[in-house]
C-alpha cells in the first residue's frame, strides 16, 4: 500500500512529540512554579530589615593624582568612607586608604541589613565563583555570611567597599535551578537567546502544525466516508 501524506504528518508528529514533549514537561512545571511564588520572597525580601543610614561628612582632599570618573559613599561600622572609581576606599575621617573589609565587618554588615531572628553561624571569603553558582555576576571578592535558619540564608558582601549585595536561601536556589531548564541555557542559567531555546520554540510550533494539520485531514477524510452512498 502506498504512503500518503497523513502518513508522513502523523509519523513527524509523533516524532516531534517524543522529541520536545520532556521539555514541555519542564517548561509547565517551571512555569507553574513561579506564577505560584511570590518574587519578593524569592528575593528574600522578608529577611532583610530596612537600613536607613545617615553620615557627616568632613573635609576630605582626594589626591590630585587620582582621576576622579566614579564617586559614592560606603557607610561601614558607621563611618563614611569615599569609593572611588569602582577600585579604591578611602576613610573620609583621615583620609587613608583602606584595604577591604575585614570578616568581622563584614559579619556586622549582614547583621544590620537581616533580621535579628537569624544568628550567624559562620562566614567565609570567596574569591571566584562558576557559571551556575548562585553569586555570580556580583563583585568579588565577597564575604558569604552563613545564618542559622532552616532555608540556608545566606547574606553576600563586597569585600572591596563593603556594600550589602543580596541574600540566597533555599527558595531561591529552587527558582534558579528551575529557571536553567525554563531557558534552556544550561551554560550560565541567564541567557533568553540561546540557540536551543529557540530551536526547541520552532519544534513545539511545528508540533501544533503537524497536530492541526492531522485534525483537518482526518477530519475531511470522516466526512468524505459519511458522504458515500451506502448499499
Amino acid at each position: 500500500m502506498r504512503k500518503n501524506n497523513q502518513y508522513y504528518i502523523r509519523k513527524t508528529h509523533r516524532w516531534l512529540g517524543v522529541i520536545i514533549g520532556i521539555q514541555f514537561i519542564f517548561w509547565t512545571i517551571s512555569g507553574l512554579y513561579f506564577s505560584w511564588t511570590d518574587i519578593d520572597e524569592i528575593h528574600g525580601d522578608h529577611f532583610l530589615e530596612p537600613v536607613e543610614e545617615t553620615a557627616k561628612l568632613g573635609k576630605f582632599d582626594i589626591p590630585d593624582s587620582l582621576l576622579v570618573g566614579e564617586l559614592a559613599l560606603r557607610l561601614i561600622d558607621g563611618k563614611p568612607y569615599l569609593w572611588v572609581n569602582n577600585s579604591l576606599l578611602f576613610n573620609t575621617d583621615n583620609g587613608q586608604l583602606k584595604q577591604g573589609v575585614t570578616k568581622d565587618e563584614a559579619e556586622r554588615i549582614a547583621r544590620k541589613y537581616v533580621k535579628d531572628d537569624f544568628q550567624i553561624v559562620s562566614s567565609s571569603l570567596i574569591t571566584e565563583v562558576g557559571a551556575h553558582h548562585e553569586y555570580r555576576g556580583r563583585p568579588l571578592p565577597a564575604w558569604a555570611v552563613k545564618f542559622d535558619n532552616s532555608e540556608e540564608l545566606t547574606a553576600y558582601i563586597s569585600q572591596r567597599d563593603g556594600s550589602f549585595q543580596r541574600v540566597r536561601h533555599q527558595s531561591w536556589r529552587w527558582f534558579d535551578f528551575l529557571w536553567m531548564f525554563h531557558t534552556m541555557d544550561y551554560q550560565g542559567r541567564d541567557d533568553f537567546n540561546n540557540l536551543l531555546l529557540r530551536a526547541f520554540s520552532l519544534f513545539g510550533l511545528f508540533t501544533v502544525a503537524s497536530g492541526f494539520t492531522l485534525f483537518f485531514m482526518t477530519t475531511k477524510k470522516k466526512r468524505k466516508r459519511n458522504l458515500k452512498p451506502k448499499y
